[in-house]
């Protein structure tokens, strides 16, 4: 997969995604991102790429016209690529559109500032706003490396093991489970028996139950939006009695 990122800051990127997994994914090519200077596809001397709003008010906006050559512009390389717009007013991004979205082979991703972009480019360009949550950023940037990062790492080959992004939080539709590692005693506080039990029917019906319990007492809004299964209802029944 590309990531075109059409952005005022094309070196913002450049530490973030030279870390982890995600660096490991575009250093073998199973990901690709490309910053796009949105300065260079300005005409004045300043390169100017914002000005005062019509109708007044604070802050100022992005301007249209810089925005428009740099979208055709890679738009030209990749045309069947999605344009997206990062906004507070966005659809919010979730797992379940991070794993659409991860099905595409190229996205153009807009990393608006100030109060935001001039309508006429979301009317003629942008298919689809995406908000990170309920709360404002200084600039799409933050929140493009965000994208990238959950997006990213639902693509084949980029995770080390590939059943781990079929088993996160969110892709089953409940939170995980607790994790647990070596030492077996750590500070007074001992590893739950099931776990070295090594009966693995035992232990996926006790992540199972633990998963449940998370997101009843974390996220209970996730319980009405995933199929549960009558074992699982039961267990919820006696959760809330208790």
């Amino acid at each position: 997969m590309k990531f075109h990122i059409i952005t005022i800051f094309p070196d913002y990127f450049d530490s973030p995604l030279s870390h982890g997994v995600i660096a490991k994914a575009i250093e073998a090519g199973t990901l690709q991102v490309e910053p796009v200077d949105l300065r260079d596809f300005t005409t004045d001397r300043h390169r100017t790429t914002d000005d005062r709003p019509y109708g007044g008010g604070a802050g100022m906006v992005m301007t249209p016209e810089p925005l428009a050559k740099a979208i055709s512009h890679v738009k030209a390389q990749a045309p069947d690529a999605p344009v997206i717009l990062f906004s507070p007013a966005g659809r919010l991004f979730d797992h379940k559109l991070a794993s659409s979205l991860s099905q595409q082979e190229e996205l153009i991703l807009i990393c608006g500032r100030y109060e935001g972009v001039d309508q006429r480019i979301i009317d003629k360009f942008v298919d689809m706003e995406i908000s990170i949550g309920d709360f404002v950023l200084t600039g799409g940037e933050p929140a493009a490396l965000v994208f990238i990062d959950a997006v990213g790492r639902l693509i084949p080959g980029v995770l080390g093991c590939k059943d781990s992004a079929t088993q996160d939080s969110f892709a089953t539709g409940l939170l995980e489970h607790p994790h647990y590692t070596r030492p077996r005693t750590f500070m007074g506080m001992e590893v739950p028996d099931v776990l070295l039990s090594g009966d693995h029917k035992k232990i996926e019906e006790w992540r199972r139950k633990k998963s449940l319990e998370t997101t009843l007492e974390r996220r209970p809004d996730l319980l009405d939006k995933t199929e549960l299964t009558e074992s699982d209802l039961e267990y919820l029944r006696n959760l809330k009695k208790s």
